[in-house]
């Protein structure tokens, strides 16, 4: 009697083949040499929650349930110390890199992390899990979403390829990314403005999206600032920046990103994600005082930046803008 192999990736793509052409359970398990009964339990326990069979969905199923264990199962200790700094917001890396800079030596990589929270979620399909995580994903990957693209709908847009290479980086001051940060309930958003060299934070609570008011606030926000700190603003494709051609009055060259390429502007969607931690989507923004929304920027622009040589982004803005201490909440300092 043969022993038994468990079914590999390549057999799960026949299967889903064979499946999508409407082969019957007993062709299938004729055509990968496999009994009918070991076919028809693959499709049944490794089908996603609407039924369908897609392999490398399947492949990890499969390997969850024959995983047996990682450093963070074996050492109680060190999954409480790792859980504990999950449930305070910090990410799998800083919690490894902390831990190597505190022992002098690799404690625990973040890809085990990582896959401890994702084996969790595969064993026990508790979804809960996935709050441990920044971005609270209960599967790693981008995200995508259908839909067409705005494009044709901005007048005088001019695209990222345009953008001139002293914005690439990071090196040269005054050239911003700005996004439109949206909760659960309708009409409550909050507009972003991050600067690539300082990684500085602005931001603004809206009542309305738009597009001239969200060009007159970046014009409030932006025109304060010496020449060299308001060179240029990339944007997504969001009508809501159609009138990004009002910031030409205070010489600000504006610049698009290609359609459904958020990843572009990678440094707002960062600061965004930072900001998710304190202000989930299901936040009522009515119910926070200036006050509290304030302290929440000056939270993010005086965290150290470990690319900023562990300086904060107010220290590097203050230093190189304003030349004096200062503390910053959703607009620059009075001049």
């Amino acid at each position: 009697m043969e022993r038994y192999t468990h079914i590999t990736i390549e057999e799960r793509c026949e299967i889903a083949r064979l499946q999508s052409e409407g082969t019957s359970i007993r062709k299938i398990a004729a055509a990968l040499d496999r009994s009918p009964s070991s076919i028809s339990r693959e499709i049944k326990r490794n089908s996603n929650t609407k039924g369908q069979f897609q392999p490398s969905y399947a492949d990890q199923r499969s390997l969850a349930r024959r995983w047996t264990g990682s450093k963070l199962e074996r050492n109680s200790d060190l999954r409480e110390a790792v859980l504990d700094r999950l449930t305070k917001g910090w990410s799998p890396e800083e919690i490894a890199g902390r831990f190597t800079k505190d022992a002098g030596q690799c404690v625990i990589s973040h890809e085990t992390i990582y896959r401890f929270i994702y084996a969790q979620i595969a064993r026990t399909n508790d979804f809960s899990w996935r709050h441990y995580l920044p971005q609270a994903k209960s599967k790693r990957g981008r995200i995508r979403r259908g839909g067409g693209s705005s494009v044709s709908l901005i007048a005088h847009r001019k695209p990222l390829k345009e953008r001139p290479k002293e914005a690439n980086d990071r090196q040269s001051p005054g050239h911003w990314e700005a996004d439109y940060m949206l909760f659960s309930t309708y009409g409550q958003s909050v507009l972003a403005l991050y600067e690539r060299r300082s990684r500085l934070l602005f931001a603004s609570r809206q009542e309305s999206r738009e597009a001239k008011s969200t060009a007159n606030t970046m014009k409030s926000i932006l025109a304060p600032l010496p020449p060299a700190w308001r060179q240029t603003v990339t944007f997504d494709n969001g009508t809501e920046f159609a009138r990004h051609y009002d910031l030409h009055d205070i010489d600000i060259q504006t610049y698009f990103c290609d359609p459904r390429s958020p990843w572009q502007k990678g440094g707002v969607e960062n600061a965004i994600g930072r900001l998710r931690r304190k202000l989930p989507r299901k936040t009522k923004l009515d119910s926070l005082s200036d006050e509290h929304f304030e302290n929440l920027l000056k939270a993010y622009n005086n965290t150290p930046r470990k690319c900023l040589d562990y300086q904060t982004p107010a220290e590097i803005f203050c230093k190189e803008v304003l030349h004096f201490k200062c503390e910053f909440t959703s607009r620059p300092a009075p001049g």
